[in-house]
């Protein structure tokens, strides 16, 4: 990996901080990843409970169906007396900045009056009815769940490619550049070190010449 940087201190000073801030990047998004990791197991252990329900519940749901269809008719009108659901709300929260769906269905108060007459109808009308609620509401939780675990798989990924650019680019990248810069001031420091002897050693030598010298001059 080639190093573009001129061998100063200053250079040396901001490298290092660029490499200390790289290093508590990654162990931020190191942090956020787990804590991603783990949000989405607990939602995927939960949509596998929720899938399992979900799946009894529509069974039994067309059971009930086929059932009211034998012995009410086919219920194409009947179904036409029940309203359109219109109370489900979309709200979020956030978890580490990725926003999570949170779906609800307003419950309704129990109600005083059916939507379809009895006459016509029998107990097999209002176990669909009963069935096919509870259908909704589950199939609302697990819209809610599989939507969220979708998001975070997304934030996941997108934090790991992160984390790795940090880990394997940056990180070496910066700590190869204080290497090249301290090895190059070290360097440096150390010729001035020896320029510095040599300036000594020859000051000395000029000095005791010239003790000589005079030395030479009282004694003639």
């Amino acid at each position: 990996m080639a190093v573009q940087a001129v061998p100063t201190k200053g250079n040396l000073m901001n490298t290092k901080k660029s490499l200390a801030l790289a290093k508590n990047g990654y162990e931020l998004l190191d942090r956020k990843r787990n804590i991603l990791i783990r949000e989405m197991m607990t939602l995927i252990d939960h949509a596998n409970a929720i899938q399992e329900k979900i799946d009894n519940a529509y069974e039994e749901a067309y059971i009930a169906l086929q059932t009211a269809n034998v012995t009410n008719g086919f219920c194409d009108d009947l179904s036409n007396t029940i309203p359109e659901e219109d109370s489900l709300k979309l709200d979020s929260r956030s978890v580490m900045g990725v926003e999570i769906p949170i779906l609800t269905i307003d419950e309704k108060k129990p109600q005083t009056y059916l939507h379809y007459g009895l006459r016509l109808t029998n107990s097999g009308i209002d176990k669909t009815y009963e069935k096919f609620t509870e259908v909704k509401y589950l199939t609302a939780e697990l819209a809610e769940i599989e939507n969220s675990v979708y998001r975070l798989a997304v934030s996941i990924k997108k934090t790991q490619k992160r984390a790795n650019a940090l880990k394997n680019i940056m990180i070496p990248k910066f700590e190869e550049t204080v290497k090249f810069i301290s090895d190059a001031l070290d360097e440096k420091e150390r010729e001035e070190f020896s320029r510095l002897k040599v300036i000594k050693r020859t000051k000395l030598k000029k000095a005791q010449a010239e003790k000589e010298k005079q030395a030479k001059a009282a004694n003639a």
